[in-house]
């Protein structure tokens, strides 16, 4: 019974309201096998956890919240089974919302810093990734699973 309460706690409170410390408004490009996404977007994050909402016309679409479960508007979810579904099976379980934060991807692997920001280029059995972090634009790209993420700053 403990295990039941404990359960559904934990599962409730990973899509509660939070208060984020930062929220950036972007253009985000997404495109992968089930998201097919170009407009603005709205990055709030703590040291925790990130949300990100979709826009289309002013009107929002989509909410993801990314905390040690990732929550969609269909209902929350594991890291991994975001991935499997969203993204690709084979991506460590952070590696959006690394992609969200500007951090470095599969433990900074072929890190070359830059005069301003990072580059990673990651070649795995199932993935070709090239992805690029600076002021101004956040670039992955995967060639192999054909996903594309850009973030660019409003400005």
């Amino acid at each position: 019974m403990r295990y039941i309460l404990l359960l559904s706690l934990l599962l409730f409170t990973a899509c509660s309201t939070k208060n984020y410390e930062h929220t950036q408004s972007k253009i985000l490009i997404i495109k992968s096998p089930l998201i097919k996404f170009a407009d603005v977007a709205y990055i709030r994050n703590t040291k925790e956890s990130v949300s990100l909402e979709l826009f289309v016309a002013g009107q929002r679409i989509q909410k993801i919240d990314i905390n040690h479960l990732i929550c969609v508007d269909e209902g929350c979810m594991t890291k991994h089974s975001f991935n499997k579904d969203y993204l690709h099976r084979d991506y460590p379980s952070d590696i959006l919302q690394n992609i969200l934060l500007a951090k470095p991807i599969y433990n900074s692997k072929n890190l070359i810093k830059t005069d301003d920001g990072f580059e990673q280029n990651i070649r795995t059995k199932h993935a070709l990734i090239i992805y690029k972090v600076s002021s101004k634009l956040i670039y992955f790209k995967d060639k192999k699973n054909k996903i594309i993420l850009k973030i660019k700053n409003l400005e």
